[in-house]
């Protein structure tokens, strides 16, 4: 692939790099390159987790989506009047990738600003990069609005009064100021690092349940309390009748009574 270079650090773990020197704007070909890879993922119950980072090289995990082609669009009126279509097909790459049966921990190791910041949304689990870094939606400094999600899933991370605050002034922030919004889940001064700690933790885990836990989790949420709530039994049910649940109870159970909480936390 000509944008993302995969590796695997370990069993189960995927890591997917973006580059696009030298400032790793997003393209129309690398988000079609992203696409094939969700795809194979879905696919491919031997990925348990998936880590989402810049190379290292550039200056950001993914800077934004390139403003050259956005002013393309904008300035052929056949072109803009299909821009609602491009905003709809992010959409729904985006959904894809939250619907994946794997976690996925964004490690955003470098500037992460528009589109890159709304991929980073769509992820599980984001970790932010001590450093010279922004996060954010700056659209509205561009005369246009957030349109792979922003306006949508920023809300249900912080609320809608703090998301309308952040793009109305298309405010970008740093690091530790993503981390007391709740932008991020935590910082690392290598997040690819710990991004892959946190994606082997998870691949460790039984795949029903990280599935499961995940479905019941972004399915129920938009849904009304009694609908989210049947979705969770449902689940509940699906992993209670899964070998691996029978297995690791048994081994809980087998452990002295004194150390099963150490059993608990290893």
């Amino acid at each position: 692939m000509a944008f993302w270079s995969l590796s695997s650090p370990g069993d189960g773990v995927v890591v997917a790099a973006y580059s696009n020197p030298t400032m790793n704007y997003f393209v129309p070909e690398a988000v079609a390159e992203l696409g094939q890879l969700i795809g194979s993922w879905h696919a491919d119950r031997s990925v348990r987790a998936v880590v989402l980072c810049g190379d290292g090289r550039s200056s950001g995990f993914i800077t934004h989506f390139s403003v050259e082609i956005l002013e393309q669009i904008a300035s052929d009126p056949e072109s803009a009047r299909g821009s609602a279509a491009v905003s709809q097909g992010y959409h729904a790459l985006l959904d894809q990738l939250n619907r994946l049966p794997q976690a996925v921990v964004a490690a955003m190791n470098g500037d992460t600003m528009g589109g890159g910041f709304e991929l980073a949304l769509a992820c599980d689990i984001r970790v932010g990069q001590t450093g010279d870094h922004r996060y954010g939606l700056p659209e509205a400094r561009l005369g246009i609005m957030p349109g792979g999600g922003g306006t949508q899933r920023l809300p249900r991370l912080v609320g809608p009064a703090r998301a309308l605050e952040l793009t109305l002034r298309a405010r970008i922030v740093d690091p530790p100021e993503a981390l007391r919004l709740g932008l991020v889940h935590e910082l690392a001064d290598d997040a690819v690092a710990r991004a892959i700690q946190i994606a082997t933790e998870i691949a460790e885990l039984p795949a029903t349940s990280v599935a499961d836990i995940k479905a019941a989790m972004y399915r129920g949420m938009d849904a009304p309390l009694a609908a989210g709530l049947a979705l969770e039994s449902g689940n509940f049910q699906n992993t209670m009748l899964s070998e691996a649940a029978r297995e690791r109870m048994r081994t809980y159970l087998d452990q002295p009574e004194r150390e099963r909480r150490a059993w608990l936390e290893t």
